[in-house]
């Protein structure tokens, strides 16, 4: 199938694609790496009036490390994440999902800010937001907010943005002495959608995990300990089925999971 018809606009900054977005509210898409969008305009499960293509706009792009956060501009390719030694060193827990994120030619052109803001609850990068307790930069025409990753996702592809905002960026707290992290996931071949997968994070106070591919949206579990939290998994996960697994084999797949990667922290 073929895209349907749609009106095209290639902004040049923020401020215009903002300008944009604002006037055609959710007739507008916003087209990034376009490693999602382009294919469900072919298969017309989206049908936007407008595409506002956002990748003149050099400001959304980059990766900064500030005094207390490293700042991920929603334009950044996850190839230039996957290979980058800041995100190495200050955020090990995205360094660890950037190759199981597809393929190579798809994080050659995917985006950060395009995987966060389609909310697939079996992506990685929403998982790794909420186990680090990132925050996401949002801009409107009333200028910028910031929103927990905890508040952002809000469902099956459905986020806290509004019609007529952009994602700008993620801004993750830089690790503190003690912290750790660990990451895994299951999938049926390596770059295809996880059955199943863990994203961890810990200190000597708190450990948080976060589940993707379970329900329609990443689940946050946390703890004092690695064995206080696998005992809350126990318990309280409820994965659901989908085309990949029933809810049974999910939940067992997600318990043996979670073992491997939480005792990653206390190795």
């Amino acid at each position: 199938m073929k895209a349907p018809r749609f009106a095209y606009a290639r902004p040049a900054s923020i401020a215009e694609a903002i300008a944009l977005l604002d006037k055609h509210k959710d007739d507008a898409r916003v087209l990034a790496g376009g490693q999602s969008l382009v294919p469900m305009l072919n298969f017309r499960v989206a049908a936007p009036k407008v595409l506002v293509d956002i990748n003149r706009i050099s400001a959304l792009a980059g990766i900064k490390i500030a005094k207390a956060h490293v700042r991920i501009g929603a334009l950044t390719r996850h190839a230039e994440i996957e290979r980058s030694a800041d995100v190495a060193k200050h955020l090990p827990l995205v360094a660890a999902a950037m190759p199981h994120i597809a393929h190579p030619a798809i994080r050659n052109r995917g985006t950060f800010g395009g995987s966060c803001a389609l909310a697939d609850p079996a992506a990685e990068l929403p998982a790794c937001a909420l186990a680090l307790g990132a925050t996401f930069v949002v801009a409107g025409k009333k200028g910028e907010r910031r929103i927990a990753a905890g508040d952002f996702f809000k469902g099956l592809y459905a986020t806290a943005l509004k019609p007529g905002e952009l994602l700008v960026a993620a801004e993750f707290p830089l690790p503190r002495p003690g912290d750790t992290s660990a990451f895994g996931e299951l999938a049926r071949r390596h770059g295809d959608y996880a059955m199943v997968g863990v994203a961890a994070h810990g200190s000597g106070k708190s450990v948080r995990a976060a589940f993707f591919g379970v329900g329609d949206r990443p689940e946050v579990f946390e703890a004092d300990t690695v064995d206080g939290l696998l005992s809350k998994v126990e318990t309280d996960l409820e994965p659901r089925a989908d085309l990949h697994a029933s809810a049974a084999t999910k939940l067992h797949l997600a318990k043996v999971l979670a073992g491997r990667v939480l005792k990653q922290l206390i190795a």
